[in-house]
């Protein structure tokens, strides 16, 4: 919790000072009123006193009054600007440091939780803070302050106090003990259920077309009941609180005025008066004591959750980044575009074993080198080590001849054009989904959208959209085809005008026609740029410079097609299993 509060700024620490001297001047100011309110029962009771004396003290309750009022509003406009501010930063921390995450630490966490940090977490804390300013500062000041002005007044009303007091820290620490775990379960039960909801909406047509609704109900429901158990049981001991304190109040009340009764009953009639002007002051401060403990109940009620929260917001702000940006390399590269593997292994953390063995091979610049190989062979695992979306386990990957750990991040980036297996588009319009992510120094026309569009084959089908170029695409690219979406993937690649080009499997969803046409407009529009193409099908990758056949992680083969139809087995099976036996035996 204390790591969280380093973040707030010079300005906010200076607000949490006003606001600290503005809670003293309310304590101050409340504190005051018991000692007017005697004054005034004083007058009326002592014969002769004038109705001026009485108006003037009465004066200065309301203004005690006012101005206790005006310091709250001051103490609350502080506590809201420096939990606002907290939490904005902490938003803006959680979420860069999310964006620095590599595909393990995201993994690690998962999406839904990552998501449930950032927002309802950062939440909790900003909640806190909020009351926290106004009452976890103000209570213990108020319960201090009033029990030194009452302490030496009477022992038998301090001793009711202290009995008051020591009830009500039982009832506090009976309800901490018993609710605070289930406010512990409460975040990684919303973690769950925005999992199971996240899950049902992202394979709504998979749910509908395998009549799935009820079960996913089901699980809905076991999630919701769970965290709705888990709500009911800890704000049913919660509720305990409003009653228990009100109970004490009420008993500490009568206590007062029971014992002072008795008290002015044996008293001499000169001392009634001023026993009764004790009783009354008394019967004020005690009451300040029960609400400061009373106010603190909210805060009980928040701090559990916030706490976990904290850690929570901890854990993702203190979790180290497996990887990291190199210090850098030159730009005066001879060899742009060039891609080397030296004995590279990899393993996915937390795997048992490998998933890539020993991979040595070399792509020059402006080449096309694909890789094919059976489900699960390691074809995405290997591609993905060149944007460094995971880091080797072993041996070196280099780009342009550096090692790509030696490159910042962005630098790699702006270097390669990366069309993932599932095609991803954002809210907004055709054209902002191609010109995605160019970078700020990159100058992209409209004329090279429309370019990197006719080159990916989508032109026949935005130009029919409603609006064309700025025609919307829905979250998700809902609104287009599986085809379509595969295609302006590969135009925002394309348009990036990249040294490295990576198809990850970017042609399945595309008709062998469509399929041919985009490869023959690549070889024009992108010669120069090297090309990387993970592929299923033989007539998107047989007329690649170089073909990499992986098997179980593995190099079954590397050459041509006709080559490789001829000296590698696993080849051989792939191709007889789309080619008719015509083509295989004229390669």
């Amino acid at each position: 919790m204390f790591q969280l509060f380093g973040y707030l700024n010079g300005r906010q620490r200076l607000l949490i000072g006003v606001a600290f001297i503005f809670i003293i001047t309310q304590i101050w100011l409340d504190l005051r009123l018991p000692d007017f309110m005697a004054d005034i029962t004083e007058l009326i009771e002592t014969e002769g006193s004038a109705m001026s004396d009485i108006l003037i003290k009465g004066g200065y309750m309301l203004l005690c009054a006012f101005g206790s009022m005006v310091a709250s509003i001051i103490v609350g406009y502080c506590a809201a600007r420096v939990a606002a501010g907290l939490a904005k930063t902490l938003r803006d921390k959680v979420y860069d440091k999310t964006i620095a995450f590599s595909m393990s630490e995201i993994g690690h966490f998962s999406v839904a939780s990552l998501i449930n940090r950032t927002t309802n977490d950062v939440m909790q804390i900003q909640h806190l803070v909020a009351m926290g300013m106004q009452a976890i500062v103000k209570a213990p000041l108020m319960a201090v302050w009033a029990i030194i002005k009452i302490y030496n007044k009477s022992w038998q009303w301090t001793s009711a106090t202290a009995v008051a007091v020591f009830v009500l820290i039982i009832l506090l620490a009976a309800v901490i003990i018993f609710a605070h775990p289930r406010f512990i379960r409460i975040q990684g039960l919303t973690d769950n259920i925005n999992r199971v909801t996240r899950e049902l909406l992202s394979g709504i047509r998979v749910v509908r077309a395998y009549n799935a609704e009820k079960f996913e109900e089901d699980k809905f429901a076991q999630a919701n009941d769970e965290l709705t158990n888990n709500n009911l049981t800890a704000h049913r001991v919660m509720s305990l609180m409003g009653p228990g304190t009100t109970l004490i109040n009420s008993g500490l009340t009568l206590a007062v005025y029971w014992i002072g009764a008795y008290m002015i009953l044996a008293a001499d009639m000169p001392d009634r008066l001023g026993i009764f002007s004790d009783m009354v002051v008394f019967s004020n401060y005690a009451m300040q004591v029960i609400m400061a403990f009373m106010t603190l109940n909210m805060i009980f009620m928040i701090l559990p959750r916030s706490q976990v929260s904290a850690n929570r917001i901890c854990e993702v702000l203190n979790m180290p980044v497996s990887i990291e940006d190199g210090k850098g390399v030159s730009q005066d590269n001879l060899a742009r575009g060039s891609i080397e593997f030296k004995n590279v292994s990899f393993k996915y953390p937390g795997a048992g074993e490998n998933t890539l063995f020993n991979i040595s091979f070399k792509a020059n610049p402006g080449e096309t080198v694909a890789f094919i190989g059976a489900t699960g062979s390691g074809k995405t695992s290997l591609i993905n080590l060149i944007p460094r979306f995971y880091d080797v386990s072993e041996g070196e990957v280099l780009v342009d001849g550096h090692n790509v750990k030696e490159y910042t991040q962005s630098d790699l980036h702006e270097r390669i054009g990366y069309v993932p297996q599932k095609a991803v588009l954002f809210a907004g319009t055709v054209a902002s989904n191609v010109n995605f992510g160019t970078g700020m120094d990159k100058d992209v026309t409209e004329e090279d959208i429309k370019e990197a569009i006719d080159t990916a084959q989508c032109k026949d089908f935005v130009e029919k959209m409603e609006g064309q170029y700025d025609a919307p695409i829905a979250q998700g690219g809902t609104n287009v085809s599986g085809g379509q979406k595969q295609r302006l993937s590969i135009a925002r690649a394309v348009v990036r005008k990249p040294e490295i080009l990576i198809f990850d499997d970017s042609f399945s969803a595309l008709d062998y026609r469509t399929d041919r046409a985009l490869r023959a407009a690549l070889e024009r529009t992108t010669a120069e740029s090297t090309k990387l193409i993970v592929a299923q099908r033989i007539g998107t990758i047989r007329h690649a410079d170089r073909i990499i056949v992986l098997d179980h992680g593995r190099i079954a083969g590397i050459g041509k097609h006709e080559e490789l139809l001829k000296s590698c087995p696993a080849y051989h099976e792939i191709a007889a299993s789309q080619l008719s036996k015509e083509e295989l035996e004229n390669g």
